[in-house]
């Protein structure tokens, strides 16, 4: 479970609800059924109209992605390994890492060694790899804008649903009291329209890009590793290199830690 996508939900609707007692607004007016039919069939009709149904049929897993924690291997353990492959390689060859293959569960990974070890060139295997980064990010990229466009089209429709409810509420011109509650009911839907785009479907867009930058970001430090022990490579070297995908707070911790590492070994 993604811990930071369900506080975020639940503290939006705590914002809300705890900010309507506080200005003396009883939480029961959420309770209207047209406000919610408006906002929440609406948005999801404008969305089935934009799209086209194989990417409709994805959002059900698209929630899952933005509600699962995400499963990224760790970085520092990601140069570790460059760096012991690379030591295997220069000490035995490169064909060496061929039963190094069948022990990596990554895809990715697993293809670009596969390739590496069957002697394709380094241009080649950069070509390749980028290229199914872009296929993912393009898939990702996708899935992200659904819940854009949900997020812009959620408070116009907002807009709608008030324009209705103040035309029901004209026909309470003789009745002040009636035309008040009318009124009142008629700013619901927009503020259900202003809350799901603005707390819901845009975060949710958000969530899903970064997820996708993280993924692809490690995936070119794996392009970058496998690369560099094709070209021989020291890992001392590859350390180096790669440390530039830590945080600069971590960087400098961990190279010492593989230096500290290197003199205990000797």
């Amino acid at each position: 479970m993604d811990k930071t996508s369900l506080i975020g939900v639940v503290l939006g609707f705590v914002a809300i609800g705890v900010g309507m007692v506080f200005k003396g607004v009883n939480p029961s007016v959420l309770a209207n059924p047209a406000a919610i039919l408006i906002i929440l069939l609406g948005t999801a009709a404008a969305v089935v109209i934009a799209f086209p149904t194989s990417e409709v049929k994805r959002v059900p897993k698209l929630f899952g992605v933005i509600f699962k924690e995400q499963k990224l291997h760790k970085t520092t353990d990601l140069i570790r390994m460059f760096s012991e492959w690379a030591q295997l390689a220069r000490k035995e060859g490169l064909l060496a890492l061929e039963a190094k293959t069948n022990e990596v569960e990554d895809p990715f990974l697993r293809n670009g060694l596969s390739l590496s070890v069957d002697g394709q060139s380094a241009e080649y295997i950069r070509d390749v790899l980028s290229e199914e980064i872009e296929a993912m990010e393009e898939r990702h990229r996708a899935g992200a804008l659904i819940f854009t466009q949900a997020g812009t089209y959620a408070p116009t429709l907002g807009v709608l649903g008030a324009v209705i409810g103040l035309i029901a509420a004209l026909g309470f011109m003789d009745d002040a009291e009636g035309l008040g509650h009318a009124i009142s009911a008629a700013f619901v839907a927009t503020l259900m329209g202003i809350f799901t785009g603005y707390v819901l479907w845009h975060p949710f867009a958000n969530k899903l890009k970064r997820k996708s930058q993280l993924e692809a970001s490690q995936k070119y430090l794996m392009i970058e590793g496998i690369l560099s022990i094709l070209e021989g490579e020291a890992p001392r070297v590859i350390e180096q290199k790669l440390s530039s995908y830590l945080p600069v707070s971590e960087r400098k911790k961990f190279l010492e830690e593989m230096e500290s590492s290197v003199n205990n070994n000797e």
